[in-house]
């Protein structure tokens, strides 16, 4: 992946991913809805990725689209998401949802938390 514009980025895997759930929580026909991601205090590495599916957009949210997927974060999150891409992984040891995220100085070994 190379980073073109200041965005959040979705792999082809955590938008499957991210559709499905939408599916199974009956909020994927309504297009209000889209994944919020946020960046809080917490975790083991000092910060923490939060993840929610939401309908109201607030008045300093950033909104992206990539891969057909809505993504909305608030501006002091987004300063620590951008050009951040959003993975999945199902694998033996997979962690689920878990980002790329070149800012990140260092990540916990969980893969949801960071440190910049």
């Amino acid at each position: 992946m190379t980073a073109t514009e200041n965005t959040i980025y979705v792999s082809e895997k955590a938008k499957l991913k991210v559709q499905q759930l939408m599916e199974e929580a009956g909020v994927a026909q309504d297009p209000s809805y889209f994944l919020r991601v946020g960046v809080v205090g917490g975790g083991c590495s000092g910060l923490s990725y939060k993840l929610d599916f939401d309908n109201e957009i607030k008045p300093m949210d950033q909104v992206f689209e990539d891969n057909g997927i809505k993504v909305v974060t608030d501006l002091k999150s987004f300063l620590y998401l951008v050009n951040t891409e959003l993975e999945f992984s199902d694998g033996l040891n997979g962690k689920g949802f878990y980002f790329d995220n070149p800012n990140a100085s260092r990540s916990c070994g969980c893969g949801e938390s960071f440190a910049v």
